[in-house]
């Protein structure tokens, strides 16, 4: 039996249309890093999830290291934790308010307060340590 070739063309663009919305379902299930400034990181850490802050800079060779890793670990654990960056160059008032003077370091907030850190380049195990104490 041959099928209608209306019946195929309608098929086709429903298979199309399924295609794209799952790539859209794919792509908007991917945890972000939220990248933080002086304006929006205290509500980004007085969320109902724990964050976790990578205070990095663009020429900090042990920053650049660790952001590999930090995105792996966003990916991972992003369903439970909140994945954010500070740029300490850009917003160094931020910085200065917790203490940061050596980088990369990474802060853990649980109900908008400092709960923990990690400072250096504590590679995937390390961070990953960090994460599940808080998940």
């Amino acid at each position: 039996m041959e099928r209608d070739p209306e019946i195929e063309r309608i098929m086709r663009r429903k298979m199309e249309e399924m295609m794209r919305n799952q790539q859209q379902k794919e792509i908007s299930n991917e945890p972000k890093l939220i990248e933080l400034n002086e304006q929006n990181f205290d509500d980004v850490i007085n969320g109902s999830k724990p964050v976790i802050v990578d205070f990095w800079a663009a020429w900090c060779g042990p920053c650049q290291f660790m952001l590999p890793i930090f995105d792996r670990l966003a990916k991972k654990y992003g369903d439970r934790m909140v994945f954010a960056r500070l740029n300490v160059d850009e917003n160094s008032a931020v910085a200065a308010r917790y203490d940061v003077y050596a980088i990369p370091t990474f802060i853990v907030f649980k109900d908008g307060r400092m709960v923990d850190r990690a400072i250096g380049a504590v590679g995937e195990m390390g961070l990953e340590r960090l994460i599940k104490k808080y998940i």
